[in-house]
């Protein structure tokens, strides 16, 4: 009986633990009523290589669109750092947006280029987190540009002997505007 117990008392709280730490990712930082399948980062006006990324989210089968998935981004800035911010005791990427999914499973996100963080060595990348409806939230591999100087060819291979190659956003210019294609196949639910 007292075996019981414990295992009654540590599920319990576990359970009042996991969703406060669910809270804390930065994709639960705005209200899902409020976020619309197109969105607009901080700064974007101010920004030299403006980027508009669309894309379509399908369910795990690759055919069916996904609806009401959140994807949450941020990045660098054009320099290749992060401007962090403080909202009280919280501490923020400024460059970040939050698009769900319509019904056919479209997004689109107005953004800019990130800069390489040369320091470091490192890509200029963009940071996504998924969250589709009745799953826990997920990061994807961040996306990399494929006319970046640091993506090398030796980075490249590493990239397809990995089957990662789709990471890498090709962009064509219309209009002043960058533009790249996104489409996320969903992970398969947890069993």
């Amino acid at each position: 009986m007292k075996n019981l117990i414990i295992a009654f008392c540590l599920i319990c709280f576990y359970s009042a633990i996991n969703p406060v730490s669910a809270q804390n990712s930065p994709i639960h930082d705005r209200d899902e009523a409020l976020i619309s399948h197109t969105d607009t980062i901080p700064e974007y006006r101010s920004k030299t290589n403006k980027l508009k990324l669309t894309g379509i989210v399908y369910q795990s089968d690759g055919i069916t669109p996904a609806k009401d998935v959140i994807i949450y981004i941020e990045q660098a800035d054009e320099d290749g750092d992060f401007d962090l911010r403080r909202a009280g005791d919280e501490r923020y990427v400024l460059h970040r947006s939050w698009v769900k999914t319509d019904a056919e499973g479209r997004y689109t996100i107005h953004t800019f280029v990130p800069g390489n963080d040369r320091r470091y060595n490192q890509l200029q990348q963009i940071f996504p987190l998924i969250k589709a409806p009745a799953m826990q939230e997920y990061e994807l591999y961040s996306f990399v540009f494929d006319d970046d100087p640091l993506l090398t060819k030796r980075c490249r291979k590493r990239l397809a002997k990995k089957n990662q190659t789709d990471r890498i956003l090709k962009t064509k210019k219309e209009n002043g505007i960058l533009i790249a294609h996104k489409d996320i196949v969903l992970s398969e639910p947890a069993k």
